[in-house]
C-alpha cells in the first residue's frame, strides 16, 4: 500500500509509527548473518514488484505479495517490506515519508500472520497453504487501510462510490491474483529448496529425488 503523504491525520500517523517501530525492533531482534541475505534479496523484490501501482483515490492497487513474504522470512519480513517502502518513498515518491510507519505496519501485520496460518496447517497441500494466505494477506491489508481511513475522517466512508468501496471492490480480482501466485510460487519453492521454507519432504519423496539424481 502506498498511502500518501497528507491523507492520514497526524494522531494516526504519529500511532501507526510507533507501533512499527516496535514491529521493527522485534524483526530485527536476534537476526543472524546468515538471514541477511535472504532478508536483502526479497527487500529487493518487494521493492521492484510493488513498485508497478495504479492510483485509486488516496491510495494505489499494486502487487503486496505480503503472504508469500511472511511465509519465507518469517519475523524478518517487516524489516524487509520496510526497507522497501522507505526506498520507493525517498526515490519515486510512491507513499510518503509520514505514511511510511502506516504503510509498512499494513503489510506487516498480515506477513506475520501468514507465517503463522502457513505453518499451523503443515500436512495440508503447499499451494493450499499458499493461495490461502496469498488471498488472505491482501484482505488483511485492506482491512487495515479501511481501519485507519476511518480513524482519520468518516468522510472516506460517505456514498455508494465512497473512497472505501472503491478500495475494497478494486482490490478483490488482486486478492484471486495473489492467491494463485503466492500458491504456485511456494509450490516451486517447497519441491527445489524446502529448507526455505522451513519444510522438509517425506522420507518417499525424498529418496525418490535421491534416486533420480
Amino acid at each position: 500500500m502506498h498511502i500518501a503523504d497528507g491523507v492520514l491525520s497526524t494522531s494516526v500517523a504519529a500511532g501507526t509509527s510507533a507501533v512499527t517501530a516496535a514491529t521493527l525492533a522485534y524483526s530485527v531482534k536476534g537476526m543472524t548473518e546468515e538471514e541477511m541475505p535472504k532478508t536483502s534479496l526479497m527487500a529487493g523484490v518487494f521493492f521492484a514488484v510493488s513498485l508497478i501501482s495504479i492510483p485509486v483515490g488516496p491510495s494505489t492497487i499494486h502487487p503486496l505479495f505480503a503472504g508469500l513474504l511472511g511465509v519465507i522470512l518469517g519475523r524478518r519480513a517487516p524489516l524487509a517490506i520496510f526497507v522497501g517502502l522507505l526506498l520507493q518513498a525517498v526515490l519515486f515518491q510512491h507513499g510518503g515519508l509520514t505514511t511510511l510507519g502506516a504503510n509498512t505496519l499494513m503489510l506487516a501485520v498480515p506477513a506475520l500472520l501468514s507465517y503463522r496460518v502457513y505453518h499451523a496447517l503443515t500436512g495440508r497441500p503447499v499451494f493450499f497453504r499458499g493461495a490461502l494466505v496469498g488471498g488472505l494477506s491482501v484482505a488483511i491489508t485492506v482491512f487495515l487501510l479501511v481501519i485507519l481511513l476511518i480513524l482519520t475522517d468518516m468522510a472516506f466512508t460517505e456514498g455508494t462510490f465512497s473512497v472505501i468501496n472503491i478500495l475494497i471492490l478494486s482490490h478483490l480480482p488482486l486478492m484471486a491474483i495473489e492467491a494463485v501466485v503466492t500458491g504456485s510460487a511456494l509450490q516451486l519453492i517447497y519441491k527445489a529448496r524446502p529448507e526455505i521454507l522451513g519444510e522438509i519432504r517425506d522420507k518417499k519423496e525424498a529418496v525418490a529425488k535421491g534416486s533420480r539424481t
